[in-house]
């Protein structure tokens, strides 16, 4: 009897750790500093609590989210964020790197190649991941190019009976001015060299290109996806900011500081704004929205 209790006490205690193992392992830091991190100094890395390939969708978050990097960027440096805060609200969660051209993925510089291969590769890396996880439909939370590129994906490439969901985070939609595509190259080593000759995606994502022009010819959206726009006043790239904003009856258009005055917050900080964090929650969970708490948000690092 006694022996009996004490292996029944030792399989408690087991039971007991590995729970709190596995509850440590839900909970990654959300890092809401841009500085640090686009400081991250690994391109190829997967950012926290992305791509975990034997992650099972749950029945509270049954798609998966992917997560798309802009140009010049990286998913691990556009990501610490975002990537822990998903997984440790119980999402699966993945990301890819796109867009590298003539050799800059070597130097980790992304989202620079031709924008349809981009939306080709994003096309392949979501049927990977509902092949891997035996969901339906994915959500796509993407940055800049990211939450643009995406649309030709739904519009041209069968993409729109794969998704449920695209948010935006300060999404070219419309296009830009090239000189604020040479602003936002500054802020990653590399980057320049490619922005004048070897970026054909900031070609495309010019105002007014060949490719913005058929991007947005006839309706905007696609039946069956709902689209949320987050979007800066500050935009420095993107400009100007209301070129992000989408039309049609399944948009949402989220201008942040009409949400709160206090965000000063631009192109480069999206992906590091609490407030941004939860109206992504929001848009990924309308049933349970996120009040997002109303404290300074800075250019650049977030908070």
């Amino acid at each position: 009897m006694g022996r009996r209790f004490l292996l029944s006490l030792a399989a408690a205690a087991i039971a007991v750790a590995a729970f709190a193992g596995i509850a440590r392992a839900q909970t990654l830091p959300v890092i809401y500093n841009g500085a640090l991190g686009y400081a991250q100094g690994s391109p190829t890395a997967s950012p926290p609590g992305a791509n975990d390939w034997s992650c099972e969708p749950s029945a509270a978050h049954p798609q998966p989210v992917v997560l798309v990097h802009g140009t010049f960027a990286d998913m691990s440096n556009s990501w610490q964020a975002i990537s822990p805060l998903l997984h440790n609200d119980g999402y699966c969660v993945f990301a890819l790197n796109y867009g590298s051209y003539e050799g800059s993925g070597e130097i980790g510089v992304y989202g620079v190649g031709d924008i349809p291969e981009s939306a080709r590769q994003l096309s392949a890396f979501v049927d990977r991941v509902l092949a891997a996880t035996g969901a339906r439909e994915v959500d796509l939370v993407g940055h800049s190019q990211g939450g643009m590129m995406p649309r030709y994906y739904l519009r041209n490439l069968g993409g729109a009976g794969k998704v449920r969901a695209l948010v935006g985070l300060s999404p070219s939609n419309h296009g830009t001015t090239l000189n604020g595509l040479f602003v936002l190259s500054g802020y990653f080593p590399g980057s320049s060299e490619f922005t004048a000759s070897r970026c054909p995606a900031c070609e495309q994502q010019r105002a007014g290109s060949a490719f913005i022009t058929a991007l947005n010819s006839r309706r905007e959206t696609v039946p069956g996806v709902e689209y949320t726009v987050i979007q800066t006043r500050y935009d420095e790239v993107v400009t100007p900011y209301t070129s992000a904003f989408l039309t049609g009856r399944n948009v949402t258009n989220i201008t942040l500081q009409e949400q709160c005055p206090l965000d000063l917050g631009d192109h480069l900080s999206m992906p590091y704004d609490h407030i941004v964090a939860a109206d992504i929650l929001t848009a990924l969970d309308p049933a349970h929205p996120v009040q997002p708490e109303c404290t300074p948000v800075l250019p650049v690092s977030g908070g």
